[in-house]
């Protein structure tokens, strides 16, 4: 994570890199920038004096007016102490809580809380929506280029979001297919992959939620080109992709769909039942 420095002493960054290209971001900082500034004016502070009171240096306070940093939310709250907004400016929390995430799982996340419908098969990892914390950024430790602790943050931070569609009132329906595998490698050790088939187990139990295994002895499915994930929709339109099919691009005209769909329910047809993948995971919790 990045730092600032007040008086000679390091503290942690009041905010978050933006991404470069993330152009309706930049445009949501921009204003929170512009607020902050006036703020400030307003109570006749310069940038320096506003960082001693807030605990940054005056370079951070002018990136964050300038929309080139994503405020952190205990920023936002101690600025609205020291400015005495009345909540106003913690309430600019509310503007950039999505933009903190970058841009391509924003897109995602805005289409899974349209959805009425998941299919969702996975190969290698634990689908994302069915991580926990711990085994999602085991995970993320492992991807080359390495992340910088600020980004490793940044996407953990997106996922744990993302996981808000689970608790949905209405519900939407989700059937997850898992390979066998994912279920088997210990990735960040044998008591991470130990709670993430307990959390398996407990999310399985949802009246909404049916996960099921493929067994590594199944040859015949064909899922062998990559993971599939197809969102539906209440008005009967519908988005997807696989990694091995479409250039891995997203795609929602309805002749690629529609193989998508054929795939994905094969790919059901021969794995595990959701009762017969219960026992499965709880054995292999037995055996870890």
């Amino acid at each position: 994570m990045s730092v600032d420095e007040v008086d000679g002493v390091v503290v942690e960054d009041a905010g978050w890199e933006v991404d470069p290209g993330d152009e309706p971001g930049r445009a949501v900082l921009a204003t929170v920038g512009r607020q902050l500034k006036t703020w400030r004016e307003a109570k006749g502070l310069s940038a320096a004096e506003f960082g001693e009171l807030t605990g940054y240096g005056e370079d951070m306070i002018r990136k964050l007016e300038r929309g080139d940093r994503i405020p952190r939310p205990e920023f936002l709250d101690r600025a609205d102490e020291v400015l005495g907004a009345n909540g106003l400016v913690a309430g600019l929390k509310e503007d950039t809580s999505e933009v903190r995430y970058p841009k391509p799982i924003r897109d995602l996340a805005q289409m899974e809380r349209r959805a009425v419908e998941f299919c969702m098969y996975s190969n290698f990892n634990v689908h994302g929506l069915l991580q926990t914390d711990e085994f999602a950024r085991a995970i993320m430790q492992t991807w080359r280029p390495a992340f910088r602790p600020e980004q490793l943050e940044r996407y953990l931070a997106a996922r744990v979001a993302r996981r808000a569609v689970l608790d949905k009132d209405p519900a939407p329906e989700f059937s997850f297919i898992q390979e066998e595998v994912s279920l088997r490698r210990p990735i960040g050790g044998k008591m991470v992959l130990r709670r993430q088939l307990e959390h398996l187990l407990e999310v399985g139990e949802l009246p909404h939620v049916e996960i099921q295994v493929m067994p590594t002895e199944r040859a015949d499915h064909p899922g062998n080109g990559g993971r599939i994930a197809l969102l539906k929709f209440a008005d009967g339109t519908a988005a997807g992709r696989m990694d091995g099919d479409f250039g891995g691009r997203p795609v929602s005209d309805l002749k690629r769909l529609r193989i998508l769909d054929l795939r994905y329910g094969i790919i059901r047809s021969k794995a595990l039942t959701p009762a017969e993948s219960r026992d499965f995971i709880e054995r292999l919790l037995g055996e870890t």
